[in-house]
């Protein structure tokens, strides 16, 4: 039962086991019995549903690159990321196994919803990273110009040089507008896939970030709170360089220095 319906409690096996056998059985000896089986109750991994088309293009992309080697040292991968001013994991555990957190079953589809807290934007490079720039608002294709690529993305991209500049294709960076501003700057894109976030490495930084600000006790009552009060900002590049330094762009505060 525990393997045909992996967020079923233990409470709802031992109703669901009463039903089918006539034995009743505490939801204290299910746990146990599950544990026993090496069956932990764990956070599942959520992810964005993906169409028949969506992998395929996915799929097309990782052929079209997978030869790649030194090319990825002049990819700059950029992304918008929100943070929320409330952190909770839900209610919904999975039981599995060790190793099946990529297991189908295991997984939870989720669209993406808007809750109240600060909304960034940052870029890293394979030896650098961008400042972190704060969004407030809606972010359009104007805006993202004015804002994001003129000020920040453009010198970026400007100061190393081959750089190649990834985004995915979120409305306001695929407006016509935008790409005749990236034709008249020169810009080199990467061609990404739709709805594949996980496939850019700062997902990674995005995560770290969140994980550190969900630690911190501290209340915050405000989108202003959060970003002023946390010390949302960036660290100096790792001094080794190597792929690891794209990992220090993270969250800044003096609890969290080791």
């Amino acid at each position: 039962m525990a393997r045909t319906d992996r967020t079923a409690s233990s409470r709802q096996l031992a109703a669901l086991w009463s039903i089918a056998t006539g034995v009743s059985l505490c939801a204290s000896s299910i746990r146990r019995r599950l544990l026993q089986c090496g069956l932990r109750a764990r956070t599942p991994l959520y992810r964005i549903p993906l169409t028949h088309d969506h992998r395929r293009l996915r799929l097309q992309w990782a052929n079209q690159h997978r030869d790649w080697r030194a090319d990825w040292q002049h990819v700059v991968f950029s992304d918008e990321s929100r943070f929320n001013l409330w952190y909770h994991d839900g209610r919904i555990r999975v039981r599995r196994y060790a190793g099946e957190r990529h297991l189908p079953e295991c997984i939870i589809e989720r669209h993406s919803g808007r809750t109240p807290g600060v909304m960034v934007w940052g870029a890293i490079a394979y030896h650098r990273r961008s400042q972190l720039l704060r969004i407030v608002g809606n972010l359009n294709s104007n805006r993202y110009i004015r804002e994001v690529l003129q000020p920040e993305a453009v010198p970026f991209l400007q100061s190393l040089p081959g750089a190649v500049f990834q985004q995915d294709n979120a409305r306001p960076h695929t407006a016509r507008i935008v790409k005749s501003f990236f034709a008249a700057q020169q810009v080199q894109l990467l061609p990404w896939p739709a709805c594949s976030p996980d496939m850019s490495p700062i997902e990674h930084v995005w995560d770290v970030i969140g994980r550190r600000l969900a630690r911190d006790p501290r209340p915050v009552a405000s989108a202003d709170e959060l970003w002023g009060n946390w010390g949302l900002g960036t660290q100096p590049p790792n001094p080794d360089g190597g792929e690891s330094s794209s990992t220090t762009f993270i969250v800044r505060a003096p609890q969290w220095r080791h």
